[in-house]
């Protein structure tokens, strides 16, 4: 919305400062992280009235690692609402609006609210069920048509959302994906982004504190994708009016910082699942729009390895009878290995870190 005062810089010279990508992308990421500091402790107080508590397993469910997060059955739950209203805020002061943003933000609140009813509950139940995958499969199943279709016909989009590209290579792979392909590779990125994040969201401050170097990395993603001059050189491709994305991505950024002020050891408020399905979600799409989905496997490579623990424990347990890791995601893992909590979440952090260092790699490396 305060691009449009670069129109009246006749008017006022300075204005025409907020026609700059730049300064745009700079001051959303400020403007999220204050509403974030702002919104944080009126949130975080009044889910404590409503006892909106997180619901942790039982002894017989997880064993010992319910021993070590007893201390935080009182720790409210559904802190991702802080992330959402940041996010959504500072787009819409910040981001010129294009198909672009619109879908990235209709991504991101269509599963803010799948999460919002997850955990909700979770609550209302007294369970850490929620709402059955199945049920969260089918609604992210929805929300990935219904993005794609948009994307598929506004002609602003349509024209490239169906190319191709892949890391270490300079030219397009496959110019128009067939749709048989196009709607379950849609699919495939947006949920296993969202579902990943979701299962990275087990200790404070983890999930949130990797998703700090998975968007900054992907802020340099959609801002090279959309400046020619840039992409050209480093021959990616160019999609016109994506570096909005970036001021998106600066907004989940500064967001990100704010929650985690609470979220770090000892959390004052978990996301929940109406956080991480979410970011996960805006994350998946920004990256399948700017042509950088399986760059996603590498810069988000925390994310990887915690959904891939799941798959493996369940298809080991299941076909052999036998563990691979002492519980997973493989962050409980290392916790019941004898890592204190904060060690896993700081040696996380930094193989996130490695992980987006080596995706941003890829630019260069073609």
């Amino acid at each position: 919305m305060l691009s449009y005062l670069a129109d009246f810089e006749s008017f006022f010279g300075p204005l025409r400062l907020f026609r700059y990508l730049s300064l745009r992308i700079a001051f959303c990421g400020l403007t999220s992280m204050m509403i974030g500091f702002f919104v944080g402790p009126w949130i975080i107080a009044k889910l404590k009235d409503l006892k909106m508590k997180q619901m942790l397993r039982t002894h017989d469910e997880v064993g010992v690692l319910a021993d070590l997060t007893k201390g935080k059955s009182e720790t409210p739950t559904m802190g991702g609402l802080i992330i959402c209203i940041a996010v959504t805020l500072s787009v819409f002061l910040w981001a010129k609006p294009n198909v672009y943003v619109y879908t990235s933000l209709f991504v991101y609140l269509a599963l803010t609210l799948v999460g919002f009813l997850d955990d909700y509950l979770k609550v209302f139940k007294q369970n850490s069920k929620g709402l059955s995958s199945v049920k969260k499969l089918l609604s992210q199943a929805v929300i990935a048509v219904v993005a794609s279709l948009v994307l598929l016909s506004v002609p602003e989009s349509s024209e490239q959302i169906r190319e191709l590209w892949v890391p270490f290579y300079k030219f397009i792979v496959v110019e128009q994906l067939p749709l048989l392909v196009f709607f379950p590779f849609f699919f495939v990125v947006l949920a296993g982004s969202s579902n990943a994040i979701n299962l990275t969201d087990g200790i404070d401050g983890l999930a949130i504190g990797c998703t700090v170097t998975v968007t900054l990395a992907y802020l340099i993603f959609a801002y090279a994708s959309g400046n020619s001059i840039i992409s050209d050189y480093l021959f990616i491709s160019y999609i016109p009016n994506a570096g909005e994305l970036a001021v998106v991505c600066s907004a989940l950024l500064g967001a990100s910082l704010a929650f985690l002020w609470f979220n770090c050891y000892p959390a004052e408020v978990f996301m929940g699942d109406t956080g991480s399905l979410g970011i996960g979600g805006m994350i998946g799409v920004i990256a399948f729009m700017i042509h950088q989905p399986f760059t996603l496997i590498l810069v988000g490579g925390i994310f990887v390895a915690e959904a891939l623990s799941v798959i493996l424990q369940v298809f080991s347990f299941k076909v052999f009878g036998r563990r691979i890791f002492r519980m997973s995601p493989i962050h409980h893992h290392f916790q019941l290995g004898g890592w204190f909590e904060n060690k896993v979440v700081i040696r996380f952090w930094i193989l996130s870190l490695l992980f987006a260092i080596a995706g941003l790699a890829t630019l260069k490396l073609r």
